[in-house]
């Protein structure tokens, strides 16, 4: 950090960290034990798609990749705003090896030098009651933030802050709520890995 960002109560937002994710296998025990939320066995990486060799042998790597683990699937779907989304899943419901295909993933990008592309990752769990709710890692912060969608374009932001103050000892969240940023009907929410299985 500057002088000048210093003196004026300025700082850098905290830079990605992909190892940032291998948090997320405890903290799911923690959220079960406090909330009843359990994995889903379902995960995802967001990112911008580029045209060209190398980006498209990033993303060959990584399916390949993940698709050599025999209790992993992985799918690419288009958002329609402009992001592609590699969703993975695990026929166990596996925390530990669903967040090591979600950083193979990873990694494959940023290795070819596609860091920047890169949006978020999300890990998503269900309630016995129905409800549904994303861990969301977003990259040009370096933070977690929960997300929790009720109904069409409407957040159960209760559950979202309940879900920080469990977590917030476990995970590195994001403090200003206004970058909660929304991932309505994202791809992988409402899947589970039976839903995903290969023929």
């Amino acid at each position: 950090m500057g002088f000048f960002d210093a003196l004026l109560g300025r700082s850098k937002p905290k830079r990605a960290n992909l190892d940032d994710l291998f948090a997320l296998p405890p903290a799911a025990l923690t959220l079960e034990a406090a909330t009843g939320f359990k994995p889903t066995g379902v995960g995802a990486v967001a990112f911008r798609q580029v045209e060209g060799a190398a980006f498209q042998t990033a993303e060959s790597e990584s399916i390949a990749l993940i698709s050599s683990d025999p209790a992993a699937n992985v799918s690419q779907r288009n958002d329609g705003f402009g992001y592609t989304w590699q969703v993975v899943s695990d026929t166990d419901a596996e925390v530990v090896n669903l967040v090591t295909n979600l950083h193979a993933v990873n990694s494959a990008l940023v290795s070819q030098g596609f860091d920047t592309m890169l949006l978020c990752s999300t890990v998503y769990f269900a309630n016995p009651d129905g409800r549904r709710l994303a861990l969301v890692y977003q990259y040009k912060r370096g933070t977690f933030y929960p997300f929790a969608q009720s109904g069409p374009k409407q957040r159960d932001n209760p559950l979202e802050i309940q879900v920080r103050g469990v977590l917030s000892n476990e995970l590195p969240f994001e403090e200003d709520t206004s970058n909660w940023s929304a991932i309505w009907d994202a791809p992988g929410l409402n899947d589970t890995p039976e839903a995903n299985q290969r023929p």
